[in-house]
């Protein structure tokens, strides 16, 4: 059972994708994610991108904890459908999902509004090269001193982020790595 774990919609149930490849973020990994975010960064009124959004966990989690504008985009329509779904029953304000390949959304999607705070999970499969091409793609939707946290197997090699970008330490949590890193200044992460 995937769960909302703080803020106004905390403990409540979310539906996740039926015969879908997702792979929902446990809540275990999602509460450590959340933890290191708020540590540094205020979420309330800013803006999330929740990248490879499967059930819109993350995304949902940051709605959950003040963040004003979250973009959940999904591949998978009907997963997106699902994070629609989530969405209204937790009465979340200012989530808004594209059924769209995270890399032609980042393509075609103007880079205003830009975002405070980045969640991807892409599938583990997806490979390094696809990662680092995303990232590239990603920076100019970024505001300055934004945070961009990526989760990937434990297995996977540290992801190559884009030049000029200050990297934080990689946490393990079992299978899961959790990378953070942003645009700009080490002061940020």
């Amino acid at each position: 059972m995937t769960r909302i774990i703080a803020g106004h919609a905390g403990g409540r149930t979310l539906l996740t994708p039926s015969g879908s490849t997702t792979r929902p973020t446990s809540d275990r990994v999602r509460e450590a994610m959340f933890s290191r975010v708020e540590a540094l960064m205020d979420l309330g009124g800013s803006a999330v991108l929740d990248l490879y959004a499967g059930s819109g966990a993350l995304g949902l989690e940051a709605a959950s904890r003040g963040a004003s504008v979250v973009w959940c985009v999904e591949s998978d329509r009907s997963a997106a459908r699902v994070v629609e779904r989530n969405a209204r029953a937790l009465d979340l304000v200012g989530v808004e999902v594209a059924a769209a390949r995270v890399e032609r959304w980042l393509e075609r999607t103007p880079s205003q509004p830009a975002f405070d705070l980045v969640l991807a999970d892409p599938p583990y499969h997806l490979s390094e090269d696809d990662i680092g091409a995303m990232l590239a793609l990603l920076s100019p939707h970024l505001r300055p001193g934004a945070l961009v946290m990526l989760e990937r197997s434990s297995r996977s090699p540290a992801p190559a982020w884009p030049p000029g970008w200050s990297v934080a330490k990689s946490k393990r949590y079992g299978q899961t790595g959790v990378h953070l890193a942003g645009p700009g200044g080490a002061e940020q992460v």
